[in-house]
């Protein structure tokens, strides 16, 4: 998974990421907004909140990557679980 990784599989959607902007959705050049779905496809949470948090989950995995450390799951937690990692 190091390397370039290969974007554009879903139609018409565009997924951006800017370190000091975090990440942004277009829907066929519209604005979108990025959902955690169940099973039951219910939207369990949508927006700019799951775009931070996934942001966040991403952004430390790949800073446990670069340190070494040999975390290679990293986890959402409420904020006053502890740390992101097992």
């Amino acid at each position: 998974m190091i390397g370039q990784q290969t974007t554009g599989a879903i139609q018409g959607v565009v997924i951006s990421a800017v370190s000091h902007e975090g990440l942004t959705v277009t829907v066929n050049g519209k604005p979108g907004r990025l959902a955690v779905v169940d099973e039951q496809g219910r939207v369990i949470a949508a927006g700019d909140d799951v775009a931070r948090e996934a942001e966040a989950v991403a952004v430390n995995c790949y800073r446990e990557f670069w340190k070494g450390q040999g975390h290679l799951r990293v986890l959402s937690k409420p904020l006053d679980a502890g740390p992101s990692h097992p």
